[in-house]
C-alpha cells in the first residue's frame, strides 16, 4: 500500500516538475527572444551568396572611405512645370541637408526634359552600416524635404527604399503574431465549444513560439545564421500552425483515454502512446524538409531552414511534454461543459468522411481519373503566372519610395535614376571607365571613391530600373569588364538579378534533396515503397495545383505585377513537408489495421473515418495561419502565404480523403510492397488489435 501510495504522488509530481522547468527554460530565454526582431537582415545584399558579384560590390563598398554609403535621390515635382520659386527652394533645402549632414560631394540638380522635375542624387556615408543611424538620416532628410502648394517632394533611392522595407518588416512580427493567435483563437473556439480548452493549447504555442525565437537568435550568434523578416514570419506561423494541428491530435486522443481511464495521468500516457509516433514521424518530416534548405547557395534560404527547422522542434517539444502536463493538472474540467465521463463510450453517428470514403470507393477508377484531371488542370494556371516581381511591386501599399522611383520613371523616361555599381582595381580605374561609357546601354558613368586598392564607378543605363533593357546593360558590363579589367558590377538591379539566378539554381538543388529524404523517412514508418511514392507524387500534385491556382489569382484578381522568385522553391519545400504529414497520419492509420487483418478497402476507409475529422480540423488552423501572411503589406509573404495555404486545404479535403484512399483501394496489398502486409495473411493467424491515432 505504501508503495503504490508513493507511486501515486510520484506520478501526481511529474506535471508540476515539467511545468517547473519550462517556466525556467522561459525565464532564461525570455531576453534573447526578446533581441529576435534586431537580428533580422532585410537588405538585399545580406540575401545572396559570398560568391555572387552583387555582394562582393557591397564588401568592397563598405572598405572604402567612409564605409558603406546612403544613397538617396530627392525628387521635386509640380504637373504643369517647375517654377523659379520652385527651383529656389529646392537648391535652399539640399543646401540646409547639406549643412545637416555629412554628404559625399555636393547633390547637383538634374532636371527632366519636360521642366516637370528636378532630381538630386543624394549620397552619405555617415549612417554607415548601422540600420537605425540609416533610417535616422532619411528620415531627418523627408522632414527637411518639403514641398507645398503643388510642389511634390518624395525621398527615393535605394537607402530610402531599405529604410521602407526595414519599416515593414519591423512591424511584421507584432502584426503577424496577433493576427496569426486570432485566426488560431477563433478557429479553437469552433472546434472545442469550450470556453476554457481552447487557451490551453494556444498559450502551450505562444510559449513555444518565444523559445524558437530564443533558439533562432542563438542560431544567429552562435554559427552566423541569416535571420530575415521572411524567414522570422515564416516561423512564428509554423510553430503556431503545427503546434496546433499536434495539438488537435493529442487533446483528441486524451478525450477519448479519458473515457477509458480513471486517472487524467494514465489516460495522458496511453495518449501518448497513441499518437506520439506520428506526432514525431510528422514533426521529423517537417524538419527534414526544412534541413534540407542549407543546401542552398542564397543565404536567406539556407538560413530559413534551420529557422524554421527550430520553430518545428520548438512546438513539438512543447506540445508532447508542457501541454500534456496543464491537462493533467487541470484534469477532465478543463473540457466543460462538454467533459468526458469515465467508463463513457464516444458518441457512434456517421462521420462525414466515411461518406466521403463510401462516396469515393464506389468507383475509385473514375474517382482518380477524375481528381488527376482536375489537379492537371490546375496547374496549367502556372502559365499565367506574373514574371519576375521587381522591388517597386514588392509592396501591397506604395511607400513614399517607390513613389518617387515612379515619378522618376515618368520624368526619366531615358536615363535611369538607380545607379548601377562598378568596382574597379584603381590601376585600370580609367580603362574601365572608358569600357563601361562604350557599352550598349549606358546614359553616364562617373568615378567615386577610391581606396583599398579599389575605385567606385557609378553607371546610368537607359533603360529603367529593373526592366529587360537595364538587365541587358548589366550582363553587357559583365561580360566587358569581369575577365578582362578584374571587376564587378552590383547596385540595386544588379543584386535583384542575382538573387533570381541563385534561386533558379537552389531550386535544381533542394528539391531533389526534400523528395530523396521525405521519401526515406516515409520507407522508415510505413516500411513500404508504394505507399510513400504515392504520397510524394499527391504532394508534388498539391504544389503544382496550387502554384496553378495563384496563377490564376495574383495577376487578375490581387493585381500583383509580379511573382517572387523564391515562391517556387519555398512554397514546394512547405507543402511537400506539411502535405505528407497528413499522409502520415491517414497511412499509419491504415497500416495499423491491416496488421490487424483489415482487407484493403476496409483498412482504408477505417483510417479515413478515424483520423478524418481531426485532420481537417488541423489542416483548416494550418491553412488560415498561413493566410495571415496575406495580410502583410509585402507581396512576396502574401504570394507564399495564399500558395500554402490553398495547398493545404487540397490535400485535406481532395488528394489526401478522395485521392490517396482510391488509390490505396486500387493497389489493394500492393500498397504496403516489398514488405509483409503485400503478402496475402497465413490462414489462422490471430492478429492484434490495432491502436487508434
Amino acid at each position: 500500500m505504501g508503495a503504490a501510495r508513493t507511486g501515486t504522488r510520484g506520478r501526481r509530481a511529474v506535471p508540476w516538475v515539467v511545468l517547473g522547468l519550462w517556466l525556467a527554460a522561459l525565464v532564461l530565454a525570455g531576453p534573447f527572444a526578446g533581441k529576435f526582431s534586431d537580428i533580422q537582415q532585410n537588405r538585399s545584399v545580406d540575401y545572396l551568396p559570398d560568391s555572387a558579384d552583387s555582394t562582393r560590390v557591397a564588401r568592397v563598398q563598405d572598405e572604402l572611405p567612409g564605409g558603406q554609403t546612403t544613397d538617396l535621390v530627392l525628387v521635386y515635382h509640380r504637373d504643369g512645370g517647375l517654377t523659379a520659386a520652385d527651383r529656389e527652394k529646392a537648391d535652399a533645402q539640399v543646401a540646409e541637408i547639406g549643412t545637416a549632414y555629412r554628404l559625399t560631394g555636393t547633390p547637383k540638380a538634374v532636371p527632366s526634359r519636360d521642366g516637370t522635375t528636378l532630381m538630386y542624387p543624394v549620397s552619405s556615408t555617415g549612417p554607415g552600416q548601422d540600420d537605425k543611424a540609416r533610417d535616422a538620416f532619411v528620415d531627418g532628410v523627408r522632414d527637411l524635404a518639403n514641398g507645398g502648394a503643388g510642389l511634390s517632394v518624395q525621398v527615393g533611392g535605394p537607402g530610402a527604399l531599405n529604410t521602407d522595407m526595414g519599416k515593414v518588416f519591423g512591424s511584421i512580427d507584432g502584426t503577424l503574431l496577433y493576427a496569426t493567435l486570432g485566426v488560431v483563437t477563433a478557429l479553437l473556439i469552433l472546434i472545442y465549444r469550450s470556453p476554457f480548452l481552447w487557451l490551453v493549447p494556444l498559450a502551450v504555442a505562444g510559449v513555444a513560439a518565444g523559445m524558437a525565437m530564443a533558439a533562432a537568435y542563438g542560431l544567429h550568434e552562435a554559427f552566423g545564421v541569416t535571420v530575415t523578416g521572411q524567414s522570422g514570419g515564416v516561423m512564428t506561423v509554423l510553430v503556431l500552425g503545427a503546434g496546433t494541428d499536434y495539438a488537435l491530435l493529442l487533446i483528441s486522443r486524451y478525450r477519448e483515454e479519458l473515457g477509458r481511464h480513471e486517472r487524467p495521468y494514465e489516460a495522458m500516457r496511453a495518449a501518448l502512446r497513441g499518437c506520439g509516433p506520428a506526432i514525431i514521424a510528422s514533426s521529423g518530416t517537417v524538419a527534414a524538409g526544412l534541413l534540407c534548405l542549407l543546401a542552398a547557395d542564397l543565404n536567406s534560404s539556407r538560413g530559413m531552414g534551420p529557422v524554421g527547422m527550430v520553430g518545428v522542434l520548438a512546438a513539438l517539444a512543447a506540445m508532447i511534454t508542457l501541454l500534456p502536463a496543464l491537462l493533467v493538472l487541470l484534469g477532465r474540467r478543463a473540457f466543460w461543459p462538454l467533459i468526458p465521463a469515465f467508463g463513457s463510450e464516444p458518441k457512434t453517428r456517421r462521420s462525414l468522411f466515411a461518406a466521403m470514403g463510401s462516396s469515393a470507393t464506389r468507383r475509385p477508377i473514375l474517382v482518380l481519373a477524375a481528381g488527376a484531371v482536375l489537379l492537371g488542370a490546375l496547374a496549367l494556371g502556372t502559365l499565367n503566372l506574373p514574371g519576375t516581381l521587381k522591388q517597386e511591386d514588392s509592396f501591397t501599399r506604395r511607400p513614399e519610395s517607390i513613389a518617387a522611383a515612379q515619378t522618376l520613371a515618368r520624368a526619366y523616361p531615358g536615363r535611369s535614376s538607380q545607379p548601377i555599381t562598378v568596382i574597379a582595381p584603381t590601376t585600370r580605374a580609367d580603362a574601365v571607365l572608358a569600357k563601361a561609357r562604350s557599352t550598349d546601354g549606358v546614359a553616364q558613368a562617373t568615378t567615386g571613391r577610391t581606396g583599398s586598392g579599389w575605385t567606385e564607378i557609378s553607371v546610368y543605363a537607359t533603360a529603367a530600373p529593373e526592366s529587360k533593357g537595364e538587365t541587358r546593360t548589366i550582363e553587357a558590363l559583365r561580360a566587358g569588364l569581369d575577365d578582362t579589367y578584374g571587376s564587378y558590377v552590383g547596385g540595386p538591379s544588379a543584386q535583384q538579378l542575382d538573387l533570381t539566378d541563385s534561386q533558379a539554381r537552389d531550386r535544381d538543388v533542394v528539391v531533389p534533396l526534400v523528395l530523396a529524404a521525405v521519401f526515406v523517412i516515409l520507407v522508415g514508418l510505413l516500411r513500404s515503397l508504394i505507399a510513400p511514392l504515392m504520397l510524394l507524387v499527391a504532394v508534388v500534385a498539391v504544389w503544382g495545383a496550387a502554384l496553378g491556382i495563384g496563377g490564376l489569382v495574383f495577376g487578375p484578381v490581387l493585381g500583383f505585377a509580379g511573382t517572387d522568385s523564391g515562391l517556387g522553391l519555398l512554397s514546394f519545400v512547405f507543402l511537400v513537408a506539411l502535405g505528407v504529414d497528413y499522409g502520415i497520419f491517414l497511412m499509419h492509420r491504415m497500416r495499423e489495421e491491416s496488421v490487424a487483418g483489415a482487407e484493403p478497402e476496409t483498412a482504408a476507409l477505417t483510417a479515413l473515418r478515424t483520423t478524418g475529422g481531426v485532420i481537417a480540423s488541423a489542416g483548416v488552423v494550418l491553412a488560415a495561419t498561413f493566410a495571415v501572411l496575406g495580410t502583410l503589406p509585402l507581396v512576396p509573404l502574401a504570394e507564399l502565404g495564399f500558395v500554402i495555404a490553398v495547398g493545404v486545404l487540397l490535400d485535406t479535403f481532395l488528394v489526401r480523403t478522395y485521392l490517396v484512399t482510391t488509390a490505396s483501394v486500387l493497389l489493394k496489398r500492393r500498397v504496403w510492397w516489398p514488405g509483409r502486409l503485400s503478402r496475402a495473411p497465413e490462414p489462422g493467424r490471430v492478429e492484434r488489435q490495432p491502436e487508434r491515432v
